[in-house]
């Protein structure tokens, strides 16, 4: 098929943007954002999505960076998956984050998308929000009321909806420092390497005197989005980081899933059982990493 019509406008500045999509909005027009286009275009193709007008931010080149802010990561939205796949900085600063992004589709597809646009489109299946919750992610955004930025907690509302308003831009994504010898990992299971995940989780913790804190687990391609598996994280919370806690801890995660999606490649049931098992195996590889 091919996109219904539309208009299309490719504004030079980010006050230009944000200009323009106030005006359209209050003009009750049907603008959305393409920020790399490896999501919406097919959408567009299938008629999934039928906007009135595209606001391409591909001239927004302030947006294309990944530098240090002070020990904070920062990554401009307009920043290619691929530049942050490869880039030396992210692979210090947030290897989780970095694996992440190895596990997003194919080369061809990381070059063109944009970390920014992924975030943005809030898809389920995507590692891209579990990683965000348990990374204490920052959003920036622009709009006509100046900047502000959002908790990743706060950010994915539901399926394919963030706490971004119709006027605002996302700008930039930012990580808190990730602390020396934190173990972390992520592990998903697609039914081929660079299809969207069927189910994943991501883990983060810190080990002292033997015993797991600062537990952070999250689930993604379960439900609307991603979500915090918050009475596992308590389960494993202080207690020895030891296979056998991780087992009690991955039975209660796949436990708490309030009904998991299901469709015609993967039933509720299959993908809480892929949580169970994918969050042993996550605790286990995070447990082992060098510290």
């Amino acid at each position: 098929m091919k996109p219904a019509p539309f208009d299309y406008h490719a504004p030079a500045t980010i006050d230009e943007a944000v200009a323009l999509l106030a005006r359209l909005d209050g003009e009750g027009r049907d603008a959305k954002i393409l920020a790399g286009g490896q999501s919406l275009m097919p959408m567009l193709a299938l008629r999934v999505a039928r906007p009135e007008i595209l606001v391409d931010l591909r001239r927004l080149g302030t947006l294309d960076y990944i530098r240090d802010e002070a020990g904070t990561l920062a990554i401009g939205a307009m920043t290619s998956k691929q530049a942050a796949a490869d880039s030396a900085l992210v692979r210090r600063a947030q290897p989780l984050f970095q694996a992440a992004t190895e596990l997003v589709g194919h080369r061809q597809i990381r070059n063109r998308g944009s970390v920014g646009g992924s975030f943005a489109h809030a898809d389920p299946a995507s590692e891209y929000p579990a990683v965000a919750l348990v990374l204490d992610t920052g959003f920036e955004a622009a709009g006509p009321d100046g900047s502000r930025t959002i908790a990743a907690a706060d950010f994915f509302i539901t399926y394919m909806t963030t706490a971004l308003e119709p006027t605002e831009i996302l700008t930039a994504v930012r990580f808190a420092p990730f602390p020396a010898g934190r173990r972390w990992a992520i592990e998903e299971f697609a039914r081929r390497n660079g299809d969207l995940a069927l189910a994943g989780v991501t883990v983060t913790f810190d080990v002292d005197a033997g015993l797991c804190r600062n537990v952070r687990i999250a689930a993604f391609g379960v439900q609307a989005t991603a979500l915090r598996l918050t009475a596992a994280e308590a389960l494993l919370e202080g207690r020895p980081a030891q296979a056998a806690q991780f087992d009690a801890a991955s039975k209660e995660a796949a436990a708490a899933l309030d009904d998991p999606m299901s469709c015609i490649h993967a039933s509720s049931a299959y993908r809480r059982h892929l949580v169970g098992v994918l969050t042993a195996r996550a605790l286990g590889q995070a447990a082992a990493r060098p510290h």
